[in-house]
């Protein structure tokens, strides 16, 4: 059944007329800018430059005067879940964003009026070791399963400090109701113990695996493990086949899931927020890892007091893979202006601020080779802004994903009165139904 709905989508796309967007102020990100033209064609960027040929059947949008960038990728957000954290236990690396995805939740198609076209949907921050993560394309109209990204690496989400911690120093705010105790662990020392536990329990899970497949690779009999669905993904991350996405604030748990990291000898994709990263920029850039941040967030916790706006640009200095993230439905519509911050604070280029959330992100969520850049061979991803998008009077005009577009700003302006009045007709028809109910309802014995 998966494999004919990807048949028909593929058909679908084949089907799909060319398109030309002309006249552009085109912002490739990593291929500098140009004023000229991009050939979409079966979904992807077919070509591009000052002068494209214009296929006869193609669409062709006239974008004088605009500015044309790619999609916009948020590294680290909540929307289109029907829950985020499974914080009964300490380590619940079995449970699945996949699982609670939700196509119809309203932020979507808000974040796509915003420019914003792929995401990563992660489990919350109240365990230690938390849930598999799910990176989706802001498909408004698709279901659960056709939001996902196709073939994007799986990720798997930590968390360091305060967020796990509270899980086990927090009473019960109903004594004498919820006799639930505080969990293990109740302090970052303990936080940090959990997660190295777990990975000893992953090394030896596998090492139980490489024994039973040795053994039938001599032909003896063997017994397989039994499986471990909460090993089996840190399993992957120690083989570099799942990356690992960190929330974590403070320069000291920085240093310390970096030294763990050592230790059990993986990479860390991505610190998330890390907001004293500034203090201890080096020491990620020399262990490879990556940073996504916010711009000027501060002060809503106690980790959050040291953040400053320059966090971003002085991690890019020193060398950091830098990316900005939302962590919030409202914040991931203008992720345009929160890179335009950079320039102010920090000094970016308008490249360098723009890859903060275009390529910078797709890095850090290992899909760079199909999106986060305008280069021919890669998704047709793309977002028309009547202005340059760093400027804080930009609007998105229209929004392209796969070649096929989810957002046009003047057809939802031109809709909204229809669905204005369907609205009412429909309430009127709810009012309508409850009276015609109420006198029957008053006529029924006790």
């Amino acid at each position: 059944m998966m494999r004919l709905c990807i048949l028909l989508a593929a058909a679908a796309a084949l089907a799909a007329p060319p398109v030309v967007i002309r006249n552009a102020n085109v912002l490739t990100v990593t291929k500098g800018r140009f004023q000229g033209s991009i050939l979409v064609r079966d979904g992807k960027i077919a070509e591009m430059g000052p002068k494209v040929l214009e296929p006869p059947d193609a669409l062709v949008i006239d974008a004088a005067g605009q500015y044309v960038m790619p999609g916009i990728i948020d590294p680290h957000s909540h929307i289109a879940s029907e829950s985020t954290n499974e914080g009964s236990i300490s380590v619940s690396s079995m449970v699945a964003i996949e699982d609670v995805l939700n196509p119809e939740d309203i932020a979507i198609y808000r974040a796509l009026a915003g420019g914003v076209t792929t995401i990563a949907v992660m489990h919350g921050s109240a365990n230690a070791v938390g849930g598999q993560c799910s990176t989706i394309k802001l498909r408004w109209g698709r279901d659960a399963r056709g939001l996902l990204f196709e073939g994007a690496p799986p990720i798997l989400k930590f968390a360091m400090g305060e967020n796990p911690k509270r899980r086990g120093s927090t009473p019960s705010p109903f004594p004498g109701v919820s006799e639930t105790p505080p969990r293990y662990p109740a302090s970052r020392m303990g936080v940090e113990d959990v997660m190295r536990q777990a990975f000893l329990e992953a090394l030896a899970y596998r090492d139980s695996w490489r024994q039973y497949e040795a053994k039938r690779s001599r032909g003896e009999p063997a017994l397989p493990p039994r499986r471990d669905l909460k090993l089996e993904p840190l399993v992957e991350v120690l083989e570099g086949r799942r990356l690992a996405h960190v929330h974590c604030y403070r320069a000291d748990e920085i240093l310390a899931i970096l030294r763990l990291a050592q230790e059990f000898n993986f990479k860390i994709a991505a610190l998330i927020h890390v907001l004293e990263g500034y203090k201890v920029a080096r020491e990620i850039a020399e262990a490879g890892a990556g940073a996504t941040t916010f711009t000027d967030w501060w002060a809503y916790k106690m980790e959050a007091y040291d953040a400053i706006p320059y966090n971003a640009a002085l991690m890019l200095r020193k060398g950091v893979l830098v990316s900005l993230n939302s962590d919030d439905a409202e914040l991931m519509r203008h992720l345009n202006q929160e890179a335009a911050k950079t320039v102010k604070y920090g000094g970016l280029t308008e490249d360098e601020a723009l890859a903060l959330i275009t390529i910078n992100a797709a890095r850090q969520l290992g899909i760079e080779k199909r999106v986060g850049s305008i280069e021919p061979g890669k998704d047709a991803d793309l977002v028309i802004f009547d202005k340059h998008p760093l400027s804080n009077y930009a609007k998105v005009l229209r929004v392209m994903i796969d070649g096929e577009f989810y957002f046009d700003r003047d057809r939802d302006m031109s809709a909204r009165a229809e669905r204005q009045a369907r609205k009412k007709a429909l309430l009127e028809k709810a009012r309508e139904r409850e009276k015609k109910q109420a006198p029957a309802a008053r006529r029924r014995p006790s």
